[in-house]
């Protein structure tokens, strides 16, 4: 396994151990916990060396999810390099049928992804639960109808870097316990507070439900949907780090 040179991973050097923990966990562990067969970061000399201080070896993360998004043998024939992240990332959104411009900037497929789950578990939500929603995101609409919280959400994310990391950790955390069996590790203040209160709600129950249907995708899927939802929301918090 080795790491390809992605500009669209770099970022991830510069995430602490904390921040990593999750994506580390989805790599390496099957949903019960188990050592997934096919995963080679825990077999490298450099994550024996300084595991859990997973900042020493964010290339072998990076390296691992581009071999999971990859073909094996066509791995094998680069010599143990998988694809670019872009590639995974679009792979995924067609798998969970995003509507998304190939061209566009990473930063804009990766939350079209997140708003597309997070619209998603919408679905089955009781006009109690989207106003909980509405409320939790502090969005501006007196009207609670899906259509009007979605539209609200997108409006919300198009002027706001704020809304955009809410709906960033909603879906990352709500994902993060239901394939690696623990919620995300972020300090938060008020407004952060009432995001994380909605994913551990009737939001987070929705998005859970949801996300055990996708689970059943595929071998390779289950290990890169919600390895990218977390990419994607790591990016969100980078940025939101640097207002």
């Amino acid at each position: 396994m080795g790491y390809r040179r992605d500009v669209d991973l770099e970022f991830l050097c510069n995430c602490s151990s904390e921040d990593l923990d999750a994506l580390v966990t989805i790599l390496i562990k099957d949903k019960d916990g188990s050592s997934r067969l096919t995963e080679e970061l825990t077999v490298n000399d450099k994550y024996k060396q300084f595991a859990p201080d997973h900042r020493r070896y964010w290339d072998l993360i990076a390296a691992e999810l581009q071999c999971f998004g990859a073909d094996t043998f066509a791995t094998l024939v680069r010599g143990g390099e998988g694809v670019l992240y872009r590639e995974v990332l679009t792979e995924v959104c067609d798998k969970m049928r995003v509507n998304y411009n190939s061209e566009a900037a990473v930063e804009l497929i990766e939350m079209n992804l997140l708003m597309k789950v997070l619209t998603d578990s919408m679905e089955k939500m009781t006009p109690e639960d989207l106003r909980e929603l509405a409320n939790g995101l502090d969005l501006k609409t007196a009207n609670f109808s899906k259509q009007a919280v979605i539209a609200a959400i997108q409006a919300g994310v198009n002027m706001s870097g704020f809304v955009a990391y809410q709906v960033a950790i909603i879906v990352a955390n709500a994902v993060a316990k239901a394939v690696a069996g623990r919620g995300l590790a972020v300090a938060a203040n008020a407004g952060l507070a009432r995001a994380i209160s909605v994913a551990v709600g009737p939001i987070g129950w929705a998005l859970t439900a949801l996300w055990t249907l996708k689970d059943l995708s595929g071998p390779a899927f289950r290990v890169t949907i919600p390895s990218v939802i977390q990419v994607a929301f790591l990016r969100t918090s980078m940025n939101q780090r640097k207002l």
